[in-house]
């Protein structure tokens, strides 16, 4: 079981994210009000915390949402999970779709720490049931791919 430690949104793109603490989630759309929503494979971006934590270990000094993700959650090592795990969250369901992603233009992160962990530990979701999501709720895995 993992728990949301930050819910985070950007309202445009190339920005990074901030948290919000609890935002509404919109079947297949993402979250309401974040520049990367939309009808795609990539609705909500998750996170692990811990890998967030051992990057800070290296000394980066990242705020949730710097990564571009979405929801940052305490428990998952989520690229470990296959393509196709359905996790919930209060009435909110989501399925992965894609683990890492390729990065085209170095972001700050990259330029600061020469090296960003998005591309390899972020995931992303599409979103099969819609509802609100906020700090301190549990996500679990109800299906694995």
């Amino acid at each position: 079981m993992g728990k949301v430690i930050a819910v985070c949104i950007s309202e445009k793109k190339g920005t990074q994210k901030k948290n919000v603490g609890t935002a509404q989630v919109v079947e297949d759309w993402g979250i309401q009000g974040d520049a990367h929503a939309g009808k795609w494979h990539r609705q909500v971006s998750l996170l692990s915390h811990e890998q967030v934590e051992a990057f800070r270990a290296r000394g980066a000094v990242v705020d949730h949402g710097a990564f571009g993700e979405n929801l940052v959650v305490e428990g998952y090592d989520f690229k470990t999970l296959p393509i196709g795990t359905k996790f919930q969250c209060n009435d909110v369901v989501l399925e992965l779709t894609q683990i890492g992603k390729e990065c085209h233009s170095h972001c700050e992160i990259y330029k600061v720490m020469g090296e960003c962990i998005m591309p390899h530990e972020g995931v992303f979701t599409k979103v099969l049931h819609g509802g609100t999501i906020s700090v301190g709720d549990q996500l679990t895995i109800v299906e694995e791919g």
